[in-house]
C-alpha cells in the first residue's frame, strides 16, 4: 500500500540515486556527465566487487550495471545483488554493446531488469532509468508485513482512548524537526513511521497492566518497560525498518544514561532516538490527558528546558527544537487535511475504532 501523500511529499525532489558499474572510466565519466545533480546523485564502482560493497552499506535507487568487465562480469554481479544482498527489487539496467539472444538470455536469468545497448542518446537512458526509479520508489512502499505492523500500532494506540491523535501528531512533529535538522529523507520517513510504531511491543504487554488506570507495582512496571525490546524483536527481520528499529528500541533512553532498555548515554543513543524522545515529550506537555490539562507554550518551553538542563535529554536538539517552537509553533500542528496515517485504512478495514471494546485481562 502506498503510505501517503505525505511521504511522496518526503520523497518529492530527493535525488535519484544511480550506481554506475563499468571498468572503463571513461564510459562512467560519460554516464556522469548524462546524470546531473540536482535530479541524480552518481556513485561509481570501477569493479563488481566494489558495487557489492557500497551496495552492502549503501541505499541506491538503480543500479546502471556493464555487462562485460573483467574478474567479475555484469550477470555474476547481477547474480550476487539478487542472491547474496537479497535485493530483490532493485532496478539493475544492464549496459551491453553485445545484442546477441544468448548473451541477453544470459543476463535475463540473472534477473537483471532492463537493457541498454552502447551507443545509445542520452535521452533514451534517462528515460530507461527515470521509468525504473519511478517504480523502485514505489515498490519501496509496498510490503504487506509493514502494513500490518502498522495497523497493529493503530491498534495499541486505540487500547488508549485518551491519546486522540497521538501516533499523527509524534510522526509529523518528529519530521518537522527532522527537517530542520537537515536530515536526509529516509531518515524523516523513518521518524514519520516511528511516530506509529514507536509502542508497538505493546501488543506484548497484559492487558492488566497495560490498561491499569493506577499506578503501577514496581513488578509491573517491569514488565511494561519490556515493551521496546519486544517492539524490536517485531521489526527487526523488515528491511525497511532498519532505520525505525531504533527509535522502536530507545525512545526511553535517556542522555544522562538513566533511561532503559539499554541505559545507553549521550551520543550513543540513536539521534533518530532522540529526534524523536523530544517530539513525543513536546505532545504529552502539549495535550490533554485525562490526569492533566494542556500546558501552554510557556509552560512546555518552561519544563523543556529545565528537563534538558536535568541531563535527561540531549541538549542541542533540546535548543533546536524550542526555536520552532518560539518561532514558528504552527508548523507543530497536525493538518488533518492531508492524509498522513501510516496504517489507518488497512486498520479502518479491520475494525471500527469508535466500536472497539477492550477487555481488559
Amino acid at each position: 500500500m502506498i503510505e501517503s501523500n505525505q511521504l511522496q511529499a518526503i520523497i518529492k525532489g530527493y535525488p535519484y540515486r544511480v550506481l554506475i558499474v563499468d571498468d572503463d572510466a571513461v564510459q562512467r565519466a560519460l554516464e556522469q556527465e548524462i546524470l546531473q545533480p540536482p535530479k541524480y546523485a552518481v556513485t561509481e564502482a570501477a569493479s563488481g566487487i566494489e558495487a557489492l560493497q557500497l551496495l552492502s552499506n549503501q541505499a541506491f535507487d538503480v543500479v546502471l550495471l556493464d555487462k562485460r568487465m573483467p574478474g567479475m562480469d555484469g550477470d555474476e554481479v547481477c547474480r550476487r545483488i539478487r542472491s547474496e544482498l537479497e535485493l530483490e527489487l532493485l532496478p539493475i539496467i544492464m549496459v551491453t554493446g553485445i545484442g546477441s539472444s544468448g548473451d541477453l538470455s544470459c543476463s535475463l536469468t540473472a534477473r537483471a531488469s532492463d537493457f541498454i545497448s552502447k551507443p545509445y542518446y542520452p535521452e533514451e537512458l534517462i528515460a530507461r532509468l527515470d521509468s525504473a526509479v519511478k517504480h523502485k520508489r514505489l515498490t519501496d512502499q509496498l510490503d504487506s508485513a509493514e502494513s500490518m505492523l502498522f495497523a497493529l500500532a493503530r491498534m495499541v494506540e486505540a487500547k488508549d482512548k485518551n491519546t486522540g491523535d497521538h501516533c499523527s501528531r509524534l510522526a509529523h512533529i518528529s519530521v518537522v524537526l527532522g527537517r530542520a535538522l537537515g536530515l536526509e529523507p529516509e531518515y524523516l520517513i523513518a521518524l514519520r513511521r516511528g511516530g506509529v510504531l514507536h509502542d508497538i511491543g505493546k501488543l506484548g504487554i497484559p492487558d492488566r497492566i497495560l490498561l491499569k488506570p493506577d499506578k503501577l507495582t514496581d513488578d509491573e512496571w517491569k514488565v511494561m518497560r519490556q515493551h521496546p525490546e519486544i517492539g524490536a524483536r517485531l521489526v527487526k527481520d523488515l528491511k525497511s525498518m532498519h532505520l525505525t528499529l531504533s527509535i522502536i528500541r530507545h525512545h526511553h533512553e535517556r542522555w544522562d544514561g538513566g533511561g532503559y532498555p539499554d541505559g545507553l548515554k549521550g551520543k550513543d543513543i540513536p539521534l533518530l532516538a532522540r529526534v524523536f524522545q523530544i517530539a513525543d515529550i513536546y505532545d504529552a506537555l502539549s495535550n490533554q490527558r485525562p490526569y492533566k490539562s494542556a500546558l501552554s507554550r510557556e509552560q512546555v518551553i518552561e519544563i523543556m528546558e529545565e528537563e534538558a538542563g536535568k541531563g535527561w535529554r540531549d541538549p542541542e536538539l533540546t535548543r533546536k527544537f524550542l526555536d520552532i517552537v518560539r518561532q514558528r509553533p504552527h508548523d507543530l500542528e497536525l493538518q488533518h487535511n492531508v492524509d498522513d496515517d501510516l496504517g489507518s485504512d488497512l486498520f479502518a478495514s479491520i475494525v471500527n475504532p469508535g466500536e472497539l471494546n477492550w477487555a481488559v485481562g
